[in-house]
């Protein structure tokens, strides 16, 4: 029988045409709102009416992360004073949407489609909720009545802008507060906030960690607060208290329409205030708060604030810090760690002398919380510190003071008269920095003797290092692209010596790896492979041009002999089987197994029609198919047929489970198409609406093959009796119709009358119909021998769900007859 493929009509295909390219949806970026009926995503922004902010999707500093946010439009440093999804990042926007549902409420679908980030306005029906955004910098959701039901302001996150009010919402009981980013590529929230004072007084406070109070303003005195500069008078800013019904708290605003200014607690816990200065272009800081910049836990553990040093915090000799990450980004909470863990009173194997000694530390502010002791003098207190393995530091001041576990709020005075004491901080000799003379010289002689023979090994290493840097630069021109060729040894590091092992096929084992930049990669060894070096890097050359969102990227490949390698973007996800068959605690729900299909099909579509020459991927199966951490689907080892060759079926048939997705022709040993992968597709598809293999061993012993029983009562229209019984019926009519027919389609004997990949999208997409397809004649034949098989029996004892299924199926084919696809 011969299948055809139909549009719907010219009308529909218009209709269509017009909704897609309507300006309502694709192009916000020139209003200032966001309705009902539209949808934010990609590169796609709103501006407020006189051209002040804007809102969209970023990407702060050095991160891959997106989020959305706004920020000052006019001005050229990118400047965010809010972020909605600030604790959960994605990790594109191509497919993600920022939109208001149906509950009226202003939410962040991921691509996968899954709520990341909502509004919790109040619920509204109406379809006139509109966001807006406002040239205060305020964006905010209004009900059909223009009502105002939620705005960001009573949602700040790290800044407060002119006109935002921060302190309690008496009707909702909320504390508005503001909280520093972890860091300035980070936007989550940070151990610093800025809010009222929790007791119910009048006065704002810093707070570190969610308790620990560092800094305090004095109480509103009717006209300023005392310890803020600026409040008191200022012919830019107005600073007020609120105190009505509905909230207590202080808010500022601006006076001269030119200036622009803000208030944020950024990621060191400082509260600053910012004003920008067009003629430098820059960002200057009007108030920084504590003024004083050493305050408590600013630099961590071990850490030293020290106002003269560069950085403000450092660590002592015998430390280094505990995130050098986070110490570059100026963030010091990590603190300081020991380079050489304590000896505590254990002997050194030279002279006696005892590992652990202590650095004098001059004109220290002394650390809080002591232990005291009554001693007779210094030397008693040094020793009884360390005869204590827990005691870290000592100070001897009209007593005895030890210190033990971490060393906080450590700082460094300058000034003689400050009230600064001498600490003795406790070291391992090794880090003991040397005092005397002659020492120094012996480690002089012997840093230089180190440093000759090094310079020489330095000399010998870059020959070598030259040497393999041309070879590998002339073996890499062979490859095309942004394809990395990887050595041997190089992923062995990589790979931690192929120490941590994803799975394994008919093609090689996989392992998870970290490059050096950190990003995480899949390892592939191939198995079996008797390709030469130039047709292995002609092919791979080839598949490095394959570039799609639903097509597992290849990074690189390492081709050293008989070792061949292929280094592929790695998917937190895992397979799409393991989610499918391995009693996941997480259902797959409907629409999410939906958009998989979709995304399969399209992968599948690019490799046989989009492609420079048509690849074949030969093994389309759920353990091919991964998921990424929004659970976008993507087709892996598309390449693996191309790379081993005419001889790569003896792989395949020996790969466990594979035989049940390959297409009559193939097994036949009759020459095979792209139709191949089709058939395979509508197999898997069956497994992805039933939520198990299509063949399963039954209480009783036998084998159930589930698509004898999918295709029958799917052409019959009793679809629900085929969905995977954890779905629970919870799923859309038309859409697992439609899966159920395209997978008999797909299935069909003769792979003429099998639709094209291509074809199988737009049915999917629903641009294109697929009505009820012929039952397989495999299907047919096989149960008819499984009858015939009977004849000897009862009819009691033949008569099995097979039988009964081929008995429907025949009273609605002589009905409905055989119908074209489209």
């Amino acid at each position: 029988m011969h299948t055809e493929m139909r549009p719907r009509s010219s009308l529909s295909i218009f209709l269509l045409f017009f909704l897609f390219s309507s300006p309502n949806i694709q192009h916000c970026g020139a209003a200032n709102s966001l309705s009902a009926d539209q949808a934010l995503s990609g590169n796609q922004t709103i501006v407020s009416k006189e051209g002040n902010f804007e809102l969209g999707f970023f990407t702060p500093g050095n991160s891959r992360n997106y989020y959305i946010g706004i920020w000052y439009k006019t001005i050229p440093v990118q400047t965010v004073i809010w972020v909605a999804n600030r604790a959960t990042p994605i990790s594109n926007t191509s497919s993600a949407e920022l939109k208001i549902s149906e509950d009226g409420r202003l939410v962040l679908l991921n691509s996968s489609k899954i709520p990341v980030w909502s509004s919790n306005s109040t619920p509204s029906t109406s379809n006139s909720t509109v966001a807006v955004l406002l040239d205060t910098g305020n964006l905010v959701m209004r009900d059909g009545s223009n009502t105002t039901i939620w705005q960001s302001f009573y949602h700040p996150t790290d800044t407060v802008m002119p006109g935002c009010c921060l302190g309690l919402n008496k009707i909702t009981g909320e504390h508005q507060s503001i909280t520093s980013w972890e860091n300035s590529d980070n936007p989550a929230p940070g151990p610093f906030s800025a809010s009222m004072d929790p007791d119910g007084s009048n006065q704002f406070v810093l707070v570190w960690n969610g308790s620990e109070i560092y800094w305090r303003t004095e109480f509103w005195n009717g006209q300023y607060y005392p310890r803020i500069p600026g409040t008191k008078s200022s012919t830019l800013i107005k600073f007020t208290f609120v105190n009505n019904k509905q909230r207590t708290c202080g808010m500022y605003t601006v006076l001269g329409s030119s200036f622009i200014t803000r208030i944020m607690i950024d990621s060191s816990g400082l509260f600053r205030q910012w004003f920008w200065v067009k003629s430098t272009q820059e960002w200057q800081t009007l108030f920084t708060i504590p003024w004083f910049q050493c305050y408590d836990s600013q630099c961590g553990a071990f850490g030293i604030c020290d106002q003269k040093s560069p950085n403000i915090c450092r660590c002592s000799y015998g430390f280094e810090p505990g995130s050098m990450k986070e110490w570059e980004l100026k963030v010091w909470r990590s603190g300081c760690v020991r380079k050489t863990s304590l000896r505590c009173g254990n002997k050194s194997s030279v002279g006696g002398e005892v590992e652990d000694r202590f650095l004098e530390m001059t004109n220290m502010r002394l650390p809080a919380n002591p232990q005291y002791w009554t001693l007779g003098s210094a030397q008693d207190c040094e020793q009884f510190c360390l005869n204590n393995c827990s005691c870290n530091a000592y100070a001897y001041v009209s007593g005895c003071s030890i210190w033990t576990g971490d060393l906080r709020n450590l700082e460094q005075l300058h000034d003689a008269d400050s009230g600064g004491g001498t600490l003795y901080l406790r070291l391992a000799a090794s880090d003991f920095p040397a005092s005397s003379s002659s020492h120094k010289l012996a480690i002089s002689l012997t840093l230089s003797v180190i440093g000759g023979i090094l310079g020489i090994l330095c000399v010998l290493v870059g020959l070598i290092w030259a040497f393999r840097r041309r070879k590998r630069i002339s073996m890499a021109k062979q490859v095309e692209g942004s394809l990395i060729q990887f050595t041997y040894g190089d992923l062995q590091h990589v790979t931690k010596n192929f120490s941590e092992k994803l799975g394994s096929g008919g093609f090689g084992s996989v392992f998870k790896g970290t490059l050096i930049d950190s990003t995480e990669v899949a390892v592939k060894k191939l198995e079996g492979l008797r390709q030469g070096e130039k047709q292995f890097r002609t092919e791979v050359r080839t598949l490095a041009g394959i570039q799609h969102v639903n097509v597992v990227r290849l990074r690189g490949f390492c081709s050293k002999g008989s070792k061949k390698l292929l280094v592929y973007e790695y998917m937190s996800g895992g397979s799409l089987d393991s989610h499918l068959f391995r009693n996941n605690s997480t259902v797959l729900g409907w629409k999410m197994r939906y958009q998989i299909i979709l995304g399969i099909a399209r992968g599948l579509a690019y490799l046989h029609e989009k492609c420079r020459e048509c690849i074949i991927h030969c093994d389309v199966k759920p353990d091919n198919v991964l998921l990424d951490s929004d659970f976008c689907a993507k087709v892996a080892d598309f390449g693996m047929a191309k790379l081993i060759g005419r001889d790569f079926s003896t792989v395949l048939t020996t790969m466990r489970g594979t035989i049940g997705y390959l297409a009559p022709e193939w097994i036949s040993g009759r020459p095979i198409t792209s139709k191949i992968d089709v058939y395979s597709f509508g197999m898997m598809l069956f497994e992805l609406i039933s939520g198990k293999r299509n063949t399963a061993q039954s209480a009783d012993g036998s084998e159930n093959f589930y698509p004898y029983l999918a295709a029958t009562k799917g052409i019959a229209g009793d679809i629900f009796s085929l969905l995977d019984h954890g779905l629970n019926g919870a799923a859309d009519t038309e859409e697992v119709t439609r899966v159920c027919r395209v997978a008999c389609w797909c299935i069909q004997e003769s792979e003429a009358h099998r639709p094209t990949m291509g074809q199988v999208v737009q049915i999917l997409e629903g641009v294109l119909e697929v009505s009820v397809p012929p039952l397989p004649r495999a299907l047919q034949r096989l149960m008819q021998d499984q009858s015939r098989s009977c004849d000897h029996l009862s009819s009691s004892e033949c008569k099995d769900p097979l039988d009964q299924s081929l008995d429907f199926y025949q009273q609605v084919s002589s009905h409905k007859g055989h119908m074209n696809l489209c």
